[in-house]
């Protein structure tokens, strides 16, 4: 590379996307790498180029990718035939775009719209720094879907908390982009919503739309795209794309054949599909027996608008085409119009009701005459209708009176097709891609038919399943909630309700999983089933005070006292339901999950004997999720009464219950708060090589791989205490990307990373990285209580290293129990182990008393004991036994802290210490005035 720094070629390829600012779970899908890799090769870079963040990095980027474009290159697909005349349409085209934010390009199927727009898109890409991207809206029948579409276009995943339409806002934000939305016209009210918000949002994205209507909002800017210029004074460019299509299948016509190929294109208006589809003829017919085809009445009158001319004329090119084949033929292209993706001979012959052999050869036909796209890969052969002509083959099939036949067995193909993928294979992305656009739109026809509401249902349900391995969350809640509005039993829609609120939890929406629930409990009475709804009513107290940090409106606490009132006269005996009374009796009575508008004077005692109780009662009814809620608020209690072992063994114990289980919502929900909870659990008891595993293991969760700041915060928190200088600045740059293109969300268990980070960069004296990062904590806020727990241990740590320990005591003045809940969670024993050393730096006359009350609180904690044990060597003046905990932090994994007591030990160990110290990342220690 020019600056002489040894960059792999893959580096450089992470760094140009960097550079075109795209996040880390972007980068891994446009280069087809995992989330961490991509993290590695970042941290490689910042290292390498000495650079402190991604920030800084993403300015290097031109200057150090030498091989690397200074534009993004646009990602456009590649046709598959060369692009023929236009200028003065590409000229006027490409004028109006940079001229106007949302351009319109119009006119009827076949006229060349899509392949104009893209020549241009190509033409003028170099404008768009952050570059230019394409979506098809083809396969798109929902305008619920298009921001889906689109997301998967710019190599979006869904984000949990948020919509599609929000990420893709999010995403392209600040990006100066060119985006072409293609083919619009059958979601052409969804489109012009979507880019109402987009443009509104996004003030240097531009959008070229090619559809055959306008959108009809005051923000567009129509451009109709002409039919081919024909014969006249100057060049045609309906007899050049005449001439180079026949030759490219392999007969070259001479030029005093022009007049006769001049008349053929005036025929058909200079429209681009049908000269396309007559110049195909050509090897088979000649010119003479084109014109004859043409001229006869029936091919060219049959159907079409008689008010478009340039419309009929397409139609009747296509209506001459069809006329040509074989009646078998006929039959098949009009079968796979139903179609919306790209599909194999053996689908075609299952929708087409006939042998794949007879099918497989039918399709080679309709492909040699241009009617069907062909795509051979490794993975077998695949065909593609274009759009007009899919279009017209469903006609078609109307025509014939078969479309309902069709559509049943493309529906019965896509029920088989998404039962297979219930397996999940190594292959398993793949292959629900390339059939997921059918089972949609299988979907939506089967939807609006009564008859077929049995195998709707089914299908909306498989989506839905399908749609959460995909990790498109919103959409599976989407689908859950389709299938349970299906349903012809009340009791199949509770549990779809119940389904739609697990992924609804996934995606941290509270006030969608308590709407859910309490429909469910409605559906559940509507069959009967009294039990079912009691449970679903006391989940929904549960959701209100358990996950109370994921709504955006709280219910009122006398609205879930009074559900789980309700509840509880409906349980009866039935086990599941009152195992689900006893814990929202512990939530909501108890606050055992630490609610924002739980009591907070609730006594420790009732607390953990009412947790104790749902745990029992969940246990007895051998449901492995119920008994892990429970567990949870057994692990909050015990926290709350400062059991910190017993704590780190409650939220193992959940682990080990989860760890199993196949993949569902529920589960998924469930494994991700549990790990979040161990992690902190751990690290509470001083465990910090079992919190750093399993801080990992939640990181690289596939369901958190677009939401990098709720996936690394509980590793952001361990790293930073463990002293990991490398891990925390790349953990970091993947938190600050995905926060802030999830709109800066203030949520509260991403305070304890962000101070963490801050605390980092003030131990390596970077005063501008730490006031970035105390910004970013001041916009999440630090609620009282909490600035007692962890803000207070890593505030504390920092004025530890700069020398300031009577400054570090009073920011510890507050006794654990003034502010119990949250000091005594998983900051109890560092709390009292930093205060107690604070006591002694600071000179405290009551620093022995203190010492002696902190061994018997931390005993049996690895890390808060050799604090303990360093401050009583530092009170006494042993610098043997001082030196003896730097074997207890390193075997600890805490290697800040090790080197620090090196430097506290002074002699030839502080230069050791500081070495270490330096190795590590970190500014010189400032040394306390202590007792010695």
């Amino acid at each position: 590379m020019g600056t002489g720094v040894d960059i792999s070629p893959r580096e450089a390829e992470v760094l140009r996307l960097v550079g075109a600012h795209l996040s880390n779970a972007e980068i891994a899908a446009r280069l087809v790498i995992s989330v961490r890799t991509v993290e590695s090769h970042v941290s490689s870079l910042l290292r390498k180029l000495g650079v402190p963040d991604r920030r800084a990095l993403a300015q290097r980027a031109p200057k150090s990718a030498d091989a690397a474009p200074s534009q993004p290159a646009a990602v456009l697909p590649a046709p598959l035939t060369s692009f023929v005349g236009r200028v003065s349409e590409r000229a006027e085209l490409a004028g109006m775009i940079k001229a106007y934010r949302q351009l319109t390009a119009v006119g009827p199927g076949g006229v060349g719209k899509t392949r104009l727009a893209l020549t241009v898109a190509a033409e003028v890409a170099g404008e768009y720094s952050d570059g230019v991207w394409f979506a098809d809206l083809v396969p798109v029948t929902d305008p619920g879907m298009i921001a889906t579409a689109v997301a998967g276009a710019l190599g979006l995943g869904e984000q949990p908390g948020r919509d599609m339409t929000d990420s893709v806002v999010a995403a392209l934000a600040d990006r100066h982009a060119l985006l072409v939305l293609d083919n619009c016209e059958q979601v052409v009210n969804g489109v012009a919503l979507f880019l109402e918000r987009l443009l509104a949002t996004c003030p240097r994205v531009t959008v070229l739309v090619t559809s055959r209507a306008r959108l009809m909002v005051p923000f567009e800017r129509v451009y109709e795209v002409p039919p081919l210029s024909l014969p006249g004074d100057g060049e045609s460019d309906a007899v050049a794309l005449f001439m180079e299509r026949a030759a490219a299948v392999g007969r070259p016509l001479d030029p005093p054949l022009r007049d006769q190929i001049a008349a053929i294109c005036e025929r058909l208006d200079g429209m681009a599909l049908a000269i396309e589809l007559a110049a195909a003829r050509y090897p088979a017919l000649g010119l003479d027996g084109i014109t004859a085809a043409l001229s006869h009445p029936l091919r060219m009158l049959t159907g079409g608008s008689r008010a478009d001319q340039r419309h009929r004329s397409v139609r009747a090119a296509l209506d001459w085409s069809h006329a040509l084949l074989e009646p078998a033929d006929r039959a098949l292209l009009r079968r796979v119009s139903v179609f919306v993706a790209p599909f194999t001979a053996a689908a075609a012959a299952e929708v087409a009701g006939s042998e794949e052999g007879l099918v497989a050869d039918g399709l080679a036909r309709l492909a040699e005459q241009s009617l069907l796209v062909v795509t051979v890969s490794q993975g077998g052969t695949e065909y593609r209708a274009l759009e007009t002509i899919r279009q017209y083959g469903t006609e078609r099939l109307a025509e014939a009176g078969e479309l309902v036949d069709a559509r049943s067995r493309h529906l019965r193909w896509c029920l088989a097709k998404a039962v297979a993928l219930a397996v999940v294979r190594a292959d398993w992305r793949a292959r629900f891609d390339l059939v997921a656009d059918d089972l949609r739109a299988a979907l939506a026809w089967a939807a609006d038919r009564p008859e077929l509401r049995t195998d709707a249902c089914d299908l909306a349900q498989h989506l839905a399943e399908l749609t959460f391995t995909r990790n498109l969350t919103g959409e599976s809640q989407r689908r859950y909630e389709q299938a349970a509005a299906l349903a012809t039993d009340p009791a199949a829609g509770a549990s779809m309700l119940r389904q739609a609120a697990a992924v609804a939890g996934c995606r941290t929406i509270g006030d969608d999983m308590y709407r859910l629930r309490r429909a469910a409990a409605e559906a559940a009475r509507s069959s009967g089933d009294g039990a079912g709804a009691a449970a679903d009513l006391a989940t929904a107290a549960i959701i209100a005070f358990r996950f109370s940090t994921t709504f955006v409106r709280l219910p009122p606490r006398e609205e879930v006292l009074a559900l789980m009132t309700e509840a509880r006269e409906l349980a009866g005996d039935d086990p599941a339901a009152q195992a689900a009374v006893a814990l929202a009796e512990a939530a909501v009575l108890t606050d055992a999950f630490g609610a924002a508008q739980g009591p907070p004077g609730n006594a420790v005692p009732e607390t953990i004997a009412r947790a104790e109780h749902a745990v029992e009662l969940a246990r007895r009814t051998g449901d492995p999720l119920a008994e892990s809620a429970a567990l949870d608020a057994l692990t909050g209690a015990q926290s709350w009464a400062g059991d910190t072992f017993a704590t780190a063994a409650t939220a193992r114990r959940r682990i080990t219950f989860l760890s199993s289980l196949p993949i569902s919502p529920a589960g998924t929900h469930e494994l991700i708060d549990a790990l979040g909870m161990v992690t902190e659990a751990c690290l509470g008891a001083g465990d910090v090589s079992g919190a750093r595993r399993w801080a990992r293991r939640l990181a690289d969760h596939p369901s958190l791989a677009e939401v990098g700041h709720r996936a690394t915060c509980r590793l952001l928190m361990v790293d930073a205490l463990a002293g990991n200088v490398d891990e925390v600045l790349t953990g970091s740059v993947r938190f600050l990307d995905a926060w802030r293109r999830a709109d800066r969300p203030a949520r509260s268990l991403l305070r304890p990373a962000v101070a963490a980070v801050a605390m980092i960069h003030g131990l390596r004296d970077d005063h501008d990285a730490r006031r970035e990062w105390q910004q970013v904590l001041d916009q999440l806020g630090t609620p009282t209580g909490h600035t007692y727990g962890y803000k207070a241990v890593f505030d504390a740590i920092l004025l530890l290293h700069r020398g300031q320990a009577p400054e570090a005591l009073e920011r510890m003045t507050l006794e654990p129990r003034q502010v119990w809940k949250w000091v005594t969670w998983i900051w109890h024993h560092w709390y009292v182990a930093l205060r107690t050393e604070a006591a002694v730096l600071a000179g405290s006359p009551d620093a022995r008393d203190r010492l002696a009350e902190a061994r018997t609180i931390v005993a049996g904690n690895p890390v808060a004991t050799a604090f303990v044990e360093r401050a009583g060597a530092l009170l006494v003046g042993d610098q043997e036994a001082l030196l003896a905990t730097t074997d207890a932090f390193d075997a600890a994994g805490c290697r800040y802290q090790s080197a620090r007591t090196m430097v506290l030990a002074g002699d030839d160990h502080a230069e050791r210490g500081a070495a270490a110290l330096a190795d590590l990342g970190f500014a010189p220690i400032a040394l306390s005035r202590h007792p010695r």
